[in-house]
């Protein structure tokens, strides 16, 4: 069964990067999902689509798939350069200011 290794993305509701610096090692659904009729669930008659693993480094992932005979294809992450202004948050209440600050 194929697996996946990642670096996850940031959150939606955030505007840092915590959580985002390990790698994941996350399987690949094999069946289809399938609802319950009597409780209105949605399952899976595979378990390795709920194994979630992560590590430090993708070579550690990588290695840990290659010992267990996993199949893995691995997605690099999309780096964003950072976004620094010159003076930061302080600069809004400088007393320097020359001219008139609005919003």
């Amino acid at each position: 069964m194929p697996a996946r290794i990642y670096r996850p993305a940031r959150t939606a509701m955030s505007s840092g990067t915590a959580k985002t610096h390990k790698w994941v090692l996350e399987h690949v659904v094999g069946t289809a999902r399938e609802v319950d009729p009597l409780m209105g669930w949605t399952s899976s008659a595979d378990t390795q689509a709920q194994v979630r693993l992560s590590f430090a480094t993708k070579e550690a992932a990588l290695e840990y798939a290659e010992d267990h005979g996993i199949d893995v294809v691995v997605q690099e992450p999309h780096v964003r350069k950072p976004n620094i202004r010159a003076g930061g948050y302080g600069e809004n209440f400088a007393t320097y200011r020359k001219g008139v600050w609005t919003h």
